[in-house]
Order: C-alpha cells, then sequence, then structure tokens
C-alpha cells in the first residue's frame, strides 16, 4: 500500500513535468540558449518551493515515512567539485535534452528513444558505484 503512494506521486510528478513543457526538448534547447524564461522559472520555482520546505523539515523536527528523523549533513564547500559535477550533468542534460526526471516522463509519453538516455544513465550511476571509492570526494 506505501509503494502505491509513491507510485501515484511519480506518475503525478510525470504529467506536471510533462504538462509544464518541462519535458520538452526545446525548452531544454531554448534555456540553454538564453532565449526563454520559461525553463529558468521552472527550476527558480521548484529551488524556492525547496528551500522552504527544507527549512520546514529542520524547524519542525519532521521525521521521514518510517518515522526516523531526517538529518541534513554539511558536506565539504569545495566548489571544484561542484563546478566540475555541474558541468558534467549540464552537458549530458544538453546533449540529451533532458535532466533525469523528465527522462522517465518523456519514455512515458512514448518517446522510446529516451531509452538509450536511460540506459547510460543507468550505466554511469553503476559506474559511479563501482569507482565510488576510488574517487575524490
Amino acid at each position: 500500500m506505501k509503494a502505491l503512494k509513491f507510485i501515484f506521486i511519480g506518475i503525478l510528478f510525470g504529467i506536471i513535468l510533462y504538462k509544464s513543457e518541462a519535458a520538452s526538448w526545446y525548452r531544454i534547447y531554448e534555456m540553454f540558449q538564453f532565449r526563454s524564461f520559461h525553463m529558468y522559472g521552472i527550476i527558480g520555482t521548484a529551488l524556492t518551493t525547496a528551500i522552504i520546505i527544507v527549512q520546514i523539515i529542520k524547524r519542525k523536527q519532521i521525521k521521514d515515512s518510517n518515522g526516523m528523523q531526517i538529518a541534513f549533513y554539511d558536506k565539504d564547500k569545495s566548489i571544484t567539485r561542484y563546478l566540475l559535477g555541474g558541468t558534467i550533468f549540464g552537458l549530458g542534460w544538453a546533449l540529451t535534452g533532458a535532466c533525469p526526471g523528465p527522462m522517465f516522463a518523456l519514455i512515458g509519453a512514448g518517446y522510446w528513444t529516451l531509452g538509450i538516455v536511460l540506459l547510460f544513465a543507468l550505466l554511469g550511476t553503476w559506474l559511479y558505484g563501482v569507482l565510488r571509492n576510488k574517487l575524490p570526494h
């Protein structure tokens, strides 16, 4: 029953991504060419919402669905790793026209070629897991 709730939320999230055109390759292309505010507005709204929700979780000490305390850890604030990671993520996003969220929405909408992107995203995630202990963190 608990899994059904998360499946419903995922489906709702996919519908919102698709209907807001956040999954549109053309909208992503416009964003990377700085020709439209559409995607920046969506990302800015998501970021603002996330900041507010994280502050509520921290101040009210809200627990997760298993009753465990939600903990936030301050990681090393090394700017180099964030710039490198963000650049790699952005290049992948620009080349494929999809980040991980819209990738699933696009497959669900019938754009089967995104299956190749999903396959390589999963391969990259697996490869990171294999090499994680050897990488600088």
